[in-house]
């Protein structure tokens, strides 16, 4: 009698994020955003400080934060108040404020000897790489949530992304100044990104309930 042919038995591997919180990355707080600051001061990690700050700033994405280049913040020895960057998945550019803080911070950042030569704002440490990479400003992020007692999974770099926009909706409830500021097409991509706060704004039709 032959024997049919039966599929393969494979072993299970267990589920990739297990263990993992999965979904929307929370955007942090402001005794968070003030507590990592303070480490990264008294660490006096100028790059790292530097880079919290203008994530936190320009809400860029990843992709777009670690290619940017002296000239996006710099013009005549200066680090401008205003920036403007194209963004890598939209082609369109978005504008954005440096605070004062974030301007020191970068300007301190610039008198570093890796800085020195450098087109781009965060240079790698190699040869070989140009500018830090996504993975690395991830793995950075990382580093920042976790130092302050943060649960690392629930943090990512569209925390950073979110944190300035978030606090901006909460006073002022304005999506559309939201959306400039993400660099948005869509406005549901805006109301994605801010994730429940925004609940409402869908069963309104698109008006938010006071």
């Amino acid at each position: 009698m032959q024997t049919p042919n039966l599929p393969a038995i494979r072993a299970l591997r267990p589920a990739w994020n297990k263990g993992r919180i999965v979904g929307q990355k929370l955007p942090l707080k402001p005794k968070h955003v003030w507590a990592i600051r303070v480490r990264l001061e008294l660490a006096e990690n100028h790059r790292d400080l530097a880079l919290f700050n203008l994530a936190i700033d320009s809400k860029l994405r990843g992709c777009d934060l670690v290619r940017m280049k002296v000239a996006d913040v710099m013009a005549s020895g200066q680090i401008k108040a205003r920036a403007s960057v194209l963004q890598s998945k939209t082609q369109k550019p978005v504008r954005f404020e440096i605070s004062e803080g974030t301007r020191a911070s970068v300007a301190k950042w610039m008198e570093d000897p890796l800085t020195v030569g450098s087109e781009f704002l965060w240079p790698g440490r190699f040869h070989e790489r140009l500018h830090i990479s996504t993975r690395q400003y991830a793995r950075i992020v990382r580093d920042w949530v976790g130092s302050i007692g943060l649960e690392v999974t629930a943090y990512g770099t569209h925390s950073m992304r979110r944190t300035k926009v978030t606090q901006i909706y909460k006073k002022t409830g304005n999506l559309r100044a939201v959306q400039l500021l993400l660099g948005h097409t869509k406005m549901d991509s805006t109301v994605r990104r801010l994730g429940r706060m925004c609940s409402d704004w869908r069963v309104s039709g698109g008006h938010r309930q006071n």
